[in-house]
């Protein structure tokens, strides 16, 4: 870690979440707790939540959680330390220089001066675009249809057809080969550098911060490639980042579009559709999909009509489904992509089709569809043989129904043939689309669903720790550490039990923690934020929390009964596990 841990402790405590928060979202107290309506999806009922006594966020509705500087980090991007200095400055408080390492103060002055760099060039093809040598860059896309404003606003630009150009610009501002080489704005090798992109129209690729990481350019008449992005750079990684969602994160819109490339972003933008984003030139890939599932819980996609972006529109659902988002598909006929759609048809036309857009099974379906002549019976029977294959992808019962219900509704199959058709073959997989009979809930309750129940276990008796510290004397004698499953709840527990001898509960203290691993630290802030019971009465409390400790304790006992081999030890257990049965905590 950077910083001592204390000082990160200072930091945070200074630092009240609510405070800090309120800047960002609009907060309503209830009780105890403050809620708003969630910044990191799109939402109407305010399902995100405050807790001043824990000093942690907790949305309920798309699982973000966390501490004041976890907020920062998934609102602004932040690194931990960009974080934690933000916090700092707020609060009076300074940091000492000298924590970081020799390699990592490199590193860090590294990416600064590559984030400078990067900015110059950005200035610099913008410059060029109005210069005699860029007359037919600016008419190229000008003639696409875009205005001043919006080549402003997104910083294009031209490289200019000398092949040094830039390189030599840069050696004046005094940046030496080794920085340069590090850009990969350029290639420098022993006969000489040159530039990497010269006589192409200039993309700026920004970070959600807006800091200029890579560029993507299109070349001026004849050359190959047509288009050319920068290189994996310590800066750029375009399997991670996204093009315009600098701007579209910030769009008031329920669900954020996915085109294929730059001009139709560009395009969209300017016709309102803020909200757009595309890839940088590779297929869609599941941390661009983790990144659009911070901001959004609905994805269209917006891809070219042809073959191709039929395709890559079928190998983007199921990632964007692996992540979580709800996802549809825009139909651009009869026009090849958005930007040619919205010059011919317009806005009004295209907001249409984006509430038009097909559910992404059925779009599946469809493209499925074409690969038969259904007015052949047998090619028919192989299309509905097909149709029951892509229905086993849903493993829940209830939601496969519901896709079998809509495709027979549109193809018009008969229900209870394809219904069968689908048991058969699940049943090769052991799945069927209605429960099968004659088994009681108990034999069709899998080992998952059953241990996901013990956690659940696990998650109230934590939290219930932590909102009232004064049950921790109920159970200290009963419950420990080692008494939890997974390894990342007991380090959990433990954290929290010393917190509870010591008087002083912080489960924002505990998140610092694990600030290093994104998935750790979203379950732990998921930990201290389980849904207790809530509008019971005093004996009704006290038997719902004796029944949590004795279930979480009887998983602990079993565990060890069945690996025990010491008689005196198996004899201890038997004891306990008698004694818990008659467990009953009082709040008294």
């Amino acid at each position: 870690m950077l910083y001592p841990e204390d000082l990160i402790e200072e930091v945070r405590t200074r630092n009240d979440i609510v405070d800090v928060i309120s800047e960002y979202v609009k907060l309503t107290k209830r009780g105890s707790t403050y809620f708003g309506l969630c910044p990191f999806h799109n939402e109407k009922t305010p399902s995100f939540s405050v807790t001043p006594g824990k000093q942690m966020y907790y949305c309920f509705g798309c699982g973000a959680g966390g501490n004041v500087i976890t907020f920062l980090m998934e609102y602004e991007n932040y690194t931990f330390p960009e974080a934690v200095q933000v916090l700092a400055a707020r609060a009076g408080i300074e940091l000492p220089k000298a924590e970081m390492s020799a390699e990592r103060r490199k590193e860090a002055d590294l990416k600064t001066v590559l984030f400078e760099i990067h900015k110059e060039a950005g200035r610099y093809f913008y410059y060029q675009l109005k210069t005699p040598q860029g007359e037919k860059a600016y008419r190229y896309l000008t003639g696409r249809g875009l205005t001043d404003e919006t080549i402003r606003h997104f910083g294009l630009g031209y490289s200019h057809p000398y092949r040094d150009d830039l390189y030599l610009y840069m050696k004046k501002k005094g940046y030496p080969d080794s920085i340069l080489k590090e850009t990969g704005l350029f290639r420098i090798e022993e006969k000489g550098a040159s530039d990497k992109f010269w006589n192409r129209v200039m993309y700026p690729i920004m970070d959600v911060n807006s800091r200029i990481i890579g560029f993507g350019g299109r070349v001026m008449g004849e050359g190959e490639p047509k288009y050319l992005n920068s290189p994996e750079t310590k800066l750029f990684d375009k399997s991670r980042n996204l093009y315009g969602l600098n701007f579209a994160r910030s769009a008031k819109r329920p669900y954020l579009l996915m085109c294929e490339g730059y001009m139709d972003v560009i395009s969209l933008h300017q016709a309102g559709f803020t909200n757009a984003v595309a890839s940088l030139g590779t297929a869609l890939t599941l941390p661009q999909a983790n990144l659009l599932k911070r901001y959004t819980d609905q994805v269209i996609l917006t891809y070219d009509s042809d073959g191709a972006g039929t395709k890559a529109a079928v190998r983007a659902i199921p990632i964007l489904k692996e992540a979580g988002l709800s996802v549809k598909v825009l139909s651009l006929s009869p026009y090849k992509d958005p930007d040619e759609f919205i010059q011919n048809l317009g806005a009004e036309a295209y907001e249409q089709r984006a509430g038009e857009a097909s559910n992404h099974f059925l779009f599946e379906i469809g493209v499925i569809k074409r690969e038969y002549d259904l007015s052949d019976p047998e090619q028919k029977t192989e299309f509905y043989h097909a149709i029951a294959q892509k229905l086993l992808e849903f493993p829940e019962e209830l939601e496969r129904n519901n896709y079998l219900d809509a495709v027979c509704g549109k193809y018009f199959i008969p229900k209870d043939s394809l219904r069968q058709l689908v048991n058969q073959k699940g049943r090769q997989v052991g799945l069927t689309a209605r429960r099968e009979p004659g088994k009681r809930a108990e034999e069709r309750r899998t080992g998952p669903e059953k241990e996901d129940g013990l956690r659940t276990s696990q998650r109230m008796l934590l939290t219930w720790l932590a909102n009232d510290g004064q049950v921790y004397e109920k159970v200290r004698d009963w419950i420990g550490p080692e008494d939890f499953t997974a390894m990342l709840y007991q380090k959990v527990a433990g954290m929290l039990f010393e917190q509870l001898e010591r008087g002083e509960v912080a489960p924002g203290r505990i998140l610092n923690h694990f600030i290093n691993d994104e998935e750790e630290y979203r379950e732990v802030a998921r930990i201290f934020h389980a849904e207790l019971p809530a509008e019971l009465t005093k004996e009704e409390k006290e038997k719902a929390f004796s029944e949590t400790v004795k279930r979480v304790k009887k998983n602990s006992l079993d565990r060890i009964g069945r690996t025990v081999t010491d008689m005196a030890q198996l004899q201890r257990v038997m004891q306990e596990q008698a004694a818990l049965a008659n467990l009953h905590i009082s709040f008294d």
